[in-house]
């Protein structure tokens, strides 16, 4: 019989299991509990139970049927949903993580299991001095890019100790709340302007000290020995739809680890997702800078983005030439020491710098006049059979549209034909080498996209209407201030090109240490023989050898970014009304549709024309909306499709940031436009 008091209590058995590190202690506790207690209640009770006098702060209940944790310590079990059959363990927050960064270093750092991903990595950017988090996520590898190192590796899927690089008795590694030292807006850390690595008296401002200077050196400074065998282990895309596998990995910002199936001492990926890489300054980003470009490479070298043959000797170049760099300034800082910075004069220098701004310009000018190019350039049409009929014409440029006439003498009347950029594709086919100065047009028409090629006689004219065709596709004329940077951003990576136009030849090639396998494509390796390709390296290593270290390190990444494919992530997709798949490109201000079969786009969307955007869960489809009455639904076959919506919402939150360095993250606009309200 049960008296009335007990059974009036209501009260039942709850089975917990403690993830503690004591052999000696049972890890099995039965309580007895009611449905008002609070989770806080809860805890108090086992710990008392538990009678292990140890820190107890950072453990929190992991509700395993459920795949969540119970974080609201003022809910009642009722509220929670908790019965008698639930499996709770009370273990900590913060576990070990094996991160594989860009460069291929593995460091292994304690990371929160109950925080968003978005939070957790902002922590693992503080601990790795890496500014921006929000570019940044975490991928796991796929099963489909793991095949090909499957068999190498059976027998030594751990890495090597000494390639792990051990942050785990970092501060915010600790579950303690980071110092914001990094982020001080008075002192900014300043770098050897040829390594790049932090000068001593900056290197205590680097996330509360956890990185030690041997440390930041490995994260700010690249080692790049890579085999031509160890480039055959790894996975290269052969084709869109392997490329699309690249990106099926990349984990739910809105969710925590342990809720996505990651385990203590499993290893991810921590990659650059976003593509917008926002206030890069060489005085205070040398891991950053070093991480983005180390990124470039490899998706250069395991051809994750097309480049043609002059561009990836370019490349090489700059690869080769950090190489010997490198090797120079880490000797000769072996034998001198570094000046110690006065952080006064460092603060002051860094205020000057920030009051000057930028150049100058006149601001009332670019409001009241427009300018415009005007040209006699050659109109390529594509034609059937592979002939194509070029003749010349005088094109006009103006606000955002290309009209051509027969002659300038009729630029007065009424165009042959007037274009208009907003929402195209300017793609460059140049090839300096042979002076070939090619803009290449994909104009979104109702039935898909119209072509138009256009050929320009030298750098100069090439460099400004490419410069007025980029901005014009994303709705700006060549009054906006960022014109002249894009025409000089053009110009010198041309400059860099152009190698033969050099007399001296390669000079001292037996002093650098060239294996020309290592920086460039396997498929370039079987197409040259060794000798020449060291050869052509070093023609074009001329144009880059008067570089600081940090500065080739730039202008690869400006290398990279102006390729085509730059930017692009792929999936694969099928569109409501379509019965075939389709390639869905997703870049920083559009979404391209391609065709799987000849990988040409069909059709291209802006973000600035979008009015809105959701996914239908049940159905897992995502719909947008854009001006003019357009909409799009489709359904996502190479991964899950909030991965894609996140992308979207993720590139719409980037574009709202600003140069305030007083600026906090907005995180919950950030799982507003990304959540999906799942």
């Amino acid at each position: 019989m049960v008296s009335s008091t007990e059974y009036g209590s209501h009260t039942w058995d709850l089975l917990l299991t403690v993830d503690h590190q004591h052999e000696d202690v049972e890890k099995e506790f039965l309580l007895q509990v009611t449905g008002d207690l609070h989770v806080g209640g809860l805890m108090l009770k086992l710990v008392e139970q538990i009678k292990i006098a140890q820190d107890w702060s950072d453990y929190a209940f992991w509700w395993e049927q459920k795949k969540c944790w119970l974080l609201k310590t003022h809910w009642t079990l009722d509220k929670c949903g908790v019965q008698a059959d639930a499996k709770l363990i009370f273990t900590t927050q913060h576990k070990m993580l094996r991160l594989r960064l860009p460069n291929m270093k593995t460091v292994r750092l304690k990371v929160s299991f109950s925080s968003m991903v978005f939070r957790a990595v902002s922590d693992i950017c503080k601990m790795l001095n890496i500014r921006r988090s929000e570019e940044l996520s975490l991928l796991k590898q796929s099963e489909g890019t793991l095949k090909k190192k499957k068999k190498k590796d059976k027998n030594s899927k751990e890495p090597a100790t000494e390639d792990i690089l051990n942050l785990c008795n970092s501060p915010v590694s600790s579950g303690l709340p980071a110092n914001p030292g990094l982020y001080s807006k008075t002192m900014t850390p300043i770098y050897d302007p040829v390594s790049g690595s932090p000068a001593s008296s900056t290197i205590t401002w680097f996330s509360d000290g956890s990185l030690t200077e041997q440390s930041c050196s490995i994260l700010a400074l690249s080692h790049p020995t890579c085999s031509p065998e160890m480039l055959a282990e790894m996975y290269q895309p052969r084709t869109l739809a392997d490329k699309a596998k690249l990106n099926a990995g990349w984990l739910d910002s809105s969710r925590s680890l342990m809720e996505q199936g990651v385990l203590e001492e499993d290893q991810l990926l921590l990659r650059f997702k976003y593509y917008t890489f926002f206030d890069l300054n060489p005085k205070y980003d040398a891991v950053r800078i070093n991480q983005i470009y180390e990124q470039a490479r490899w998706a250069i070298l395991l051809e994750e983005i097309d480049c043609t043959e002059e561009e990836m000797l370019i490349f090489a170049a700059l690869q080769a030439y950090h190489v010997s760099k490198l090797s120079l300034s880490s000797e000769t800082q072996d034998s001198t020491c570094e000046p110690e910075v006065d952080e006064v004069e460092a603060a002051l220098s860094n205020l000057e710098v920030t009051l000057e701004g930028g150049n100058k310009s006149n601001i009332l000018e670019d409001i009241t006049d427009i300018p415009k190019l005007a040209d006699s350039l050659k109109l390529v049409r594509p034609k059937k059979l592979a002939l194509k009929a070029i003749k010349t014409y005088w094109f006009v440029f103006r606000d955002t549209s290309i009209s051509y006439f027969k002659n300038k003498e009729s630029a007065q009347g009424e165009p042959i034909e007037k274009l208009n950029l907003k929402g195209c594709e300017v793609v460059p086919d140049v090839n300096v080498a042979a002076k070939k100065f090619g803009i290449k047009l994909l104009i979104p028409v109702a039935d898909g996209m119209n072509e138009v090629y256009l050929r320009c006689d030298n750098e100069d004219q090439y460099a400004r209407w490419m410069a007025a065709c980029v901005l014009a596709s994303k709705g700006r004329t060549m009054a906006d201030s960022s014109y002249q940077p894009e025409v000089q951003k053009i110009l010198s990576f041309l400059q860099m090109k152009n190698w033969t136009m050099c007399s001296q030849a390669a000079s001292e090639p037996e002093n650098v240490d060239m294996k020309p396998e290592c920086f460039v494509s396997p498929r370039y390796t079987k197409k040259f023989k060794s000798k020449q390709l060291t050869a052509r390296i070093l023609e074009a290593h001329q144009n880059v050898s008067q570089m600081s270290l940090v500065e080739a390190k730039l202008r690869f990444i400006q290398a990279w970014q102006s390729l085509p494919e730059f930017g692009l992530s792929y999936y694969i997709v099928r569109f409501k009304g379509s019965k075939k798949d389709d390639v869905l490109g997703v870049s920083y201000n559009r979404l391209i549709r391609i065709d799987m079969a000849t990988g040409d786009p069909i059709t291209t969307w802006r973000f600035s024309n979008m009015k809105q955007w959701n996914v239908n869960w049940e159905i897992r489809q995502v719909a947008i909306e854009f001006d003019q009455n357009v909409s799009i639904a489709f359904t996502c076959l190479s991964a899950d499709c909030k991965i894609v919506h996140e992308y979207i919402g993720g590139y719409i939150f980037l574009s709202t940031r600003s140069k305030d360095h007083n600026e906090t993250l907005d995180e919950e606009l950030f799982h507003k436009l990304t959540g999906g309200q799942e």
